[in-house]
């Protein structure tokens, strides 16, 4: 169960339906897929998504970082050696999605050597979660087609809005017309990307009182401190922290700063450990958790998948799972699916997932 290699394969799949949103946009998943193989001849396999505009890595940055860094820091110790690992990655300060890849990969190999799933091992939780979209920027009517598109073939009825736009009635009229097309019963809530001021935030809340969201998301700059700290006060609905809380000691802070009081946690950035940490920190405060999406592809999902699905307090609320459908290919040999509003835990050991190698040859970049 040692660790015998650590191997990163970038590659680039084009997006059919590319996101806009307040700080950035995609439209191809440049990702890095990470491969960790043991002397058993077991390989474990994750991604890391680059995302420069928030947390600072690129394509080139994760394989550098894994193969430079990482890999020789971490070749030669046991798959069950979780809390060494954590700890030689972060010798080394940010790469988040470099080390979250490594450390899911290192879950999904050990699964796969004793033949179990990663979501028992994680906690076993339930079976499956409630399914939430994000729908980027665009007109009203088009994002508004785009919900019932959803919700009449998949079933799925929570939607996460983005916005941040100026002026700020245009996203008020987007969120206007994605209530009055998905109906009372749907639950919607807002992502700003810290596109607004506090000021400008806290007046679309309130133009959008009569709307029904059910939270917000990092309406504005998490170091505009005072200005974020009246924002949460005076907000009518949880406010999720995201962007702000990419470790379990910012996620501390910001909860006690009062610049927020709900948590985002995508395992793109915390991996397995650190997320255990973040919602075991989250349980012990009592503000509420929400599984979110790094704009994953299919091999990310099934990681959000395993762990949102193994914690009571992360299968509370619909997680968000279904952005790799706005991706034209992914690299599983068998899709995710959505049922009913719904996905389930993959059968099998690890991960449950199998890269389809054909796929990889096509799309790899480092050919």
């Amino acid at each position: 169960m040692k660790i015998v290699a650590i191997r990163t394969i970038p590659y680039a799949i084009p997006y059919s339906r590319p996101l806009h949103f307040a700080s950035g946009s995609i439209d191809v998943a440049d990702n890095v897929l990470v491969e960790v193989e043991t002397d058993d001849g077991v390989v474990g396999v994750a991604e890391a998504p680059p995302r420069p505009y928030t947390y600072g890595e690129t394509q080139a940055s994760i394989v550098e970082a894994i193969t430079g860094v990482f890999a020789p820091a971490l070749e030669g110790l046991s798959l069950l050696a979780h809390e060494e690992i954590r700890a030689r990655m972060h010798r080394t300060i940010g790469n988040p999605a470099a080390k979250s890849a490594i450390d899911m990969a290192v879950w999904d190999a050990w699964g796969k050597t004793i033949e179990q799933p990663v979501h028992e091992l994680l906690g076993g939780y339930a079976d499956r979660l409630r399914v939430s979209h994000m729908l980027g920027f665009d007109n009203p009517s088009i994002v508004a087609d785009q919900a019932i598109e959803l919700v009449e073939t998949l079933g799925i009825t929570t939607f996460k809005i983005k916005v941040g736009r100026q002026p700020v009635d245009l996203d008020v009229q987007v969120c206007r017309a994605v209530r009055d097309a998905v109906g009372p019963d749907a639950e919607i809530y807002i992502d700003g990307n810290r596109g607004w001021t506090a000021p400008e935030a806290l007046a679309a809340l309130n133009a959008l009182e009569d709307v029904g969201i059910s939270r917000a998301e990092e309406l504005c700059r998490a170091d505009d401190v005072m200005g974020r700290r009246w924002l949460v006060s005076h907000c009518p609905v949880p406010f999720v922290a995201d962007e702000s809380v990419p470790t379990p000691a910012d996620v501390t802070r910001e909860i006690l700063a009062g610049a927020a009081n709900a948590i985002s946690i995508k395992t793109a950035r915390t991996g397995f450990s650190d997320s255990l940490r973040v919602v075991h920190l989250a349980e012990g405060m009592g503000i509420e958790t929400v599984i979110g999406n790094q704009i994953d592809g299919q091999i990310g999902t099934a990681c959000s998948l395993a762990f949102g699905a193994s914690q009571q307090w992360t299968a509370r609320n619909a997680a968000e799972l279904s952005n790799y459908l706005d991706m034209s290919d992914d690299l599983l040999s068998e899709p995710l699916t959505i049922v009913d509003g719904e996905m389930h835990v993959r059968p099998g050991h690890g991960l449950g997932i199998e890269i389809d190698p054909d796929k990889l040859a096509q799309y790899r970049t480092d050919n």
